[in-house]
């Protein structure tokens, strides 16, 4: 997750698929997130510039080398790179033994650009080799308590109503395509207490859930490791995360800390772990759960768009923001 610069309130939901599911950042009290603003809904060019005058001041990050390849491009130390490839690449440097990739799911109405997932499904093949495994945000229904799982399914549509509704099935591509090339996907898997204990949190379910979530994948991914550990061929091989933005923060802020696995395992694999978010332009919105992130005043999507955007607000995270879709040819 990318780092609010403020306390965040109940936002616009941007994150979580599972069973599938979605959620947005809470205040100090956890609340309902209130619905996404209409995708369609374009502010002028004019109410993005006080918009970003109008964001809350962070600290700069400390002035960062840039790489071969790469221009400046302002603080949080922004860069520039010819291709998402590149800048994948650049990631991978680090040497990561965990890889935790957010996102911001798609949104009813930007069916026709590629999302997140889609994009960074195309990018697999680059791990080819040094990846052991993919652990999906998706929940698998468990069979021992059916009824159960449809209960929790429906206290998600209050936020899964408002997502393209092509999100499950882009996972199911993205596990496909890691087998594909030799990184095995899995699934998070809710015991039956798990789904009973986020039904009979009502009113409050979703909080439940989304630390229900980072329990889930945090255990997975420590199973995985220690697999690693003891098999000569994974040996050293990252375990690879894709989800929603909540989940991956490797300094949450206290209120949200259920929520996040990233300090835990950060701590697991000594430092070894980074947080990458990956953004597509035509999602960024002028809205308030946007202008929260600590990056976006310093995003202009006119002047950087045409390339892919990489900031580096602290050690260990990384924002990838990719160069807007071609328009379809005629």
């Amino acid at each position: 997750m990318t780092r609010l610069v403020r306390s965040a309130g109940p936002c616009a939901a941007i994150a979580v698929v599972a069973l599938v599911a979605g959620c947005s950042r809470r205040s100090e009290s956890p609340a309902v997130p209130a619905a996404h603003e209409s995708a369609s809904a374009r502010e002028p060019a004019s109410a993005r510039e006080s918009a970003s005058a109008r964001a809350p001041a962070s600290a700069a990050a400390p002035a960062l080398p840039t790489p071969a390849g790469a221009t400046a491009c302002g603080d949080h130390g922004c860069i520039q790179f010819d291709s998402p490839e590149a800048a994948l690449r650049y990631v991978l440097e680090t040497k990561p033994l965990v890889l935790a990739i957010g996102e911001a799911h798609a949104q009813k109405g930007k069916e026709g650009v590629d999302s997140s997932a889609k994009r960074f499904t195309d990018l697999l093949p680059m791990l080819k080799g040094s990846a052991s495994d993919l652990v999906l945000e998706l929940m698998m229904p468990n069979n021992q308590c059916k009824k159960k799982t449809e209960q929790v399914r429906e206290k998600q549509k209050v936020v899964t109503s408002k997502q393209a509704d092509t999100n499950q099935n882009e996972y199911v591509k993205m596990g496909e395509r890691s087998r594909q090339v030799g990184i095995i996907p899995d699934l998070l898997r809710p015991a039956c207490e798990d789904l009973d204990a986020i039904d009979k949190a009502g009113e409050d379910s979703i909080p439940v859930f989304l630390s229900t979530i980072a329990r889930l994948t945090r255990v997975q991914v420590e199973k995985l490791l220690d697999r690693n550990g003891k098999t000569p061929a994974d040996a050293g091989k990252m375990v690879v995360t894709y989800g929603g933005v909540l989940h991956n923060d490797l300094e949450p802020p206290k209120a949200l800390s259920d929520w996040s696995f990233g300090p835990q395992l950060s701590e697991r694999v000594g430092k070894r772990y980074v947080e990458l978010d990956m953004f597509v332009p035509e999602f960024i919105e002028n809205t308030d759960t946007w202008r929260k992130l600590e990056w976006f005043p310093h995003y202009d999507r006119d002047r950087m768009g045409s390339k892919t955007t990489m900031f580096r607000p602290r050690p260990g995270s990384f924002v990838l923001i990719f160069p807007m879709s071609k328009p379809a040819s005629p």
